[in-house]
């Protein structure tokens, strides 16, 4: 079957608007693209963050007439939008397409993450079973892989922990794995954590991970404290996280550019001896202790 693609280029303020009006027009499906490679991960409490400049696509079955969907579109709006384009798209498993580009990677010397289509290349390392999903988190950002170095680097043995943000649970599973006790889990997004107990059960570990959203959980003092979120939130939660974090406990902190490592420091620098661990990109990740 040939699917049509209608790409639609926006700003912040028309997306959502342009993005219901094209359903509205019969899109099977429609999608918000970055125009200018600004990163958007996890937002904060109560946000829905999204680009500047932002490419709406719509999906369209081939027996629609583009042409008309955008003169609908328009009079809907009431505004022109001279700069859309159209395409035609040979129809495939998009899904399997995907995880066809996401391979077996490593983390540190001996931490995977290995995708249900393949064997793990090293049988004898410790291997996370993860295909991409819903939620945020394979291993394929900097944010996350410095996360899973950390872990690597210092295995969490016998240590209960908190994943903070857990989207798709690889830094608790991962933690698990590598010799935690007990992994709490927390996240704002119901379907993270649905996300984070499928990925425990196909890892053998549900028993050892418990999901939370943050209303629900009961603050437990932990030895060690894993956050990949954004700088603003982290900021943010700082008091909150001494105050979970155990004297001497480790904390790690990810998904943070470079240019606001500083802030984040200074906001944890008077609880934790903090610094930056390691650098990817433009991301930092950052990790100490509690004083």
């Amino acid at each position: 079957m040939t699917w049509l693609q209608l790409i639609i280029p926006t700003d912040e303020s028309s997306a959502d608007l342009l993005s219901d009006a094209l359903m509205e027009q019969g899109a099977v499906s429609v999608t918000l693209q970055d125009m200018q490679n600004q990163p958007v991960l996890e937002p904060a409490p109560g946000t829905t963050p999204m680009w500047s400049q932002t490419r709406v696509v719509g999906l369209f079955d081939a027996s629609q007439d583009l042409k008309r969907v955008m003169s609908n579109v328009e009079q809907q709006l009431e505004k022109k939008l001279p700069n859309w384009k159209g395409e035609q798209l040979e129809d495939k498993d998009w899904v399997r397409a995907w995880m066809d580009d996401f391979k077996p990677m490593q983390f540190g010397e001996n931490l995977w993450v290995v995708p249900s289509t393949f064997e793990p290349p090293q049988p004898e390392a410790v291997n996370i079973l993860l295909d991409p999903g819903l939620a945020f988190g394979t291993g394929t950002h900097p944010t996350t892989s410095m996360c899973l170095e950390w872990l690597d680097a210092n295995p969490p043995v016998g240590k209960d922990i908190i994943d903070f943000g857990c989207g798709s649970g690889i830094l608790a599973i991962g933690a698990i794995l590598l010799g935690a006790k007990h992994a709490e889990a927390i996240d704002l997004d119901p379907q993270a954590l649905l996300a984070t107990h499928d990925n425990a059960e196909k890892n053998h570990v549900a028993d050892k991970i418990k999901t939370y959203l943050p209303n629900e959980y009961s603050n437990t003092i932990t030895p060690l404290l894993l956050a990949n979120i954004l700088a603003s939130p982290l900021i943010e939660l700082a008091p909150y996280f001494a105050k979970l974090t155990s004297p001497q406990g480790q904390i790690v902190l990810s998904g943070i550019l470079a240019e606001q490592a500083e802030d984040v420091l200074a906001a944890y620098q008077a609880n934790f001896d903090i610094q930056i661990w390691k650098q990817h990109d433009d991301w930092v990740c950052l990790a100490g202790r509690r004083k």
